[in-house]
């Protein structure tokens, strides 16, 4: 029973690293407080939370700014649109809500609508940790995080539970859990995304290599 609560257990360096992401959390929400500014830090929350997946978390507040302030520009640029974008998305869904029709036009645009969606939530659960790892052009992110997602499907399908299950606890059961909120769901899904990241980066250097 002692081996357990040895600080350099597997389990106490686990619940360690969720009281990191309590502390992250908190950073990233202050940070996301102007709005325009949740690219840049949900970039910043992903970079400490690969980092700690694989064991090379350091000074997090400082990994936190450091990266905030690297990716800032590009990370607000995409963050206004996907912002514009989920807006569009938000009204035609409510439009389509609200005049449903029992026909074969309805149901097309729809099922349009619906993959358009798919493709929204893929987007925006990779990109910003594919900001955090790699430099590219603003198109090439989106076009990246598009591809990497429909390539996993497995470890896109796990994200989106990680974050409905989150949601769900907050709204329905433990409001409280806000607390770890964005900081625990970054940390859960940068385990499995370390691993695709590493393969993108060994086929990146490969394609480089003369």
């Amino acid at each position: 029973m002692r081996h357990f609560f040895d600080p350099e257990s597997p389990l106490m360096v686990f619940l360690t690293k969720i009281t990191y992401s309590a502390y992250l959390n908190l950073l990233w929400f202050l940070c996301c407080l102007p709005v325009v500014t949740a690219g840049a830090s949900t970039t910043a929350l992903f970079y400490v939370t690969l980092k700690m997946a694989k064991n090379e978390e350091g000074n997090l507040t400082k990994a936190f700014f450091w990266a905030f302030r690297q990716n800032f520009r590009q990370a607000t640029v995409i963050w206004l649109i996907l912002l514009a974008a989920g807006a569009v998305l938000g009204i035609d869904g409510y439009v389509l809500y609200h005049i449903r029709f029992s026909n074969a036009f309805w149901a097309i645009i729809t099922a349009i609508f619906l993959v358009a969606l798919a493709a929204y939530a893929i987007v925006l659960m990779y990109i910003f940790p594919l900001l955090a790892r790699f430099q590219n052009t603003t198109a090439a992110m989106f076009k990246n995080a598009l591809m990497i997602g429909m390539r996993f499907l497995l470890c896109t399908a796990l994200m989106a539970v990680i974050y409905f299950a989150m949601l769900l606890v907050i709204v329905r059961f433990f409001t409280p859990a806000v607390v770890f909120g964005e900081g625990l769901c970054a940390f859960l899904c940068s385990y499995p995304l370390s691993n695709i990241l590493l393969l993108c980066e060994k086929k990146e250097n490969a394609a480089n290599d003369p």
